[in-house]
């Protein structure tokens, strides 16, 4: 578990997710030496998907104890790694929300 973030103050989901995503895809032409994103995006395929089970794992643990802000701390590290794999696999933010707004109807 990493540092819990401090001063948390609520946001806009939507302008979030979009800003983080432009990030991790302008990640793909950094030096991978430089950017844990870059090395999430380039290195071993194994690398990315472990973190995602990690990520997964520690939600979960962090509802278990029934800790809201480690549960808020841990779906942050979740989200910013499934961002990551939908970049890698060349699947949009635009393409998932059109794949939840398909549910909703």
């Amino acid at each position: 578990m990493g540092v819990r973030t401090v001063n948390v103050q609520p946001g806009n989901i939507g302008e979030t997710i979009e800003g983080l995503a432009s990030t991790i895809h302008a990640r793909r032409d950094a030096s991978a030496d430089e950017s844990y994103t870059a090395r999430l995006l380039t290195d071993v395929e194994d690398e990315l998907l472990k973190k995602i089970a990690e990520e997964a794992s520690e939600v979960i643990m962090a509802c278990k104890d029934n800790d809201h802000d480690h549960i808020r701390y841990e779906a942050g590290d979740l989200v910013y790694h499934l961002l990551v794999t939908l970049e890698r696999y060349g699947v949009s933010i635009d393409e998932l929300a059109g794949e939840l707004n398909a549910r909703m109807k």
